[in-house]
């Protein structure tokens, strides 16, 4: 099995950080490059409403720089020794653009770390881990949070 491009999607979540470890343990592993994206929810695209682009377009400018800046020092200690690591600030739906993003840079392991949802707060949320797995067209890494 040859794993050279590894993707780790975050959310800058508790459940994203436990995540992480594996994520950098896998790159040591196997040499591999590491992929670290976030994605900004796209409201318009989700709610359908119209909102002036001008207002839209400079909150999102805004809202990427800090996630730049946010995802360039998620878990700094912990990724430490991965030389070789690509960032990207995507804007969509997270599930749809973590697998465009697949597709694009023929990532061949996901790492992804789980809410751990259930019940009617998963109905309402989704899941975006489920989604990935159901859907990536390579193999996919869950990671679940410490019990509460």
């Amino acid at each position: 099995m040859e794993i050279k491009r590894i993707l780790f999607p975050t959310d800058f979540s508790e459940g994203a950080m436990n995540a992480l470890p594996y994520a950098v343990d896998m790159v040591r592993h196997y040499g591999a490059k590491l992929y670290m994206i976030h994605v900004i929810h796209d409201l318009i695209a989700v709610s359908g409403l119209h909102i002036p682009h001008i207002s839209v377009d400079e909150i999102y400018k805004e809202m990427a720089a800090a996630a730049k800046k946010e995802l360039e020092e998620f878990g700094e200690i912990e990724r430490r020794d991965a030389k070789n690591i690509e960032y990207a600030i995507l804007r969509g739906v997270p599930y749809e653009e973590i697998l465009k993003f697949v597709d694009k840079n023929n990532i061949d392991l996901i790492v992804i770390g789980t809410h751990g949802r259930k019940g009617l707060d998963r109905v309402l949320f989704g899941s975006t881990a489920e989604r990935v797995v159901r859907n990536a067209p390579c193999p996919v890494l869950t990671v679940r949070g410490p019990k509460k």
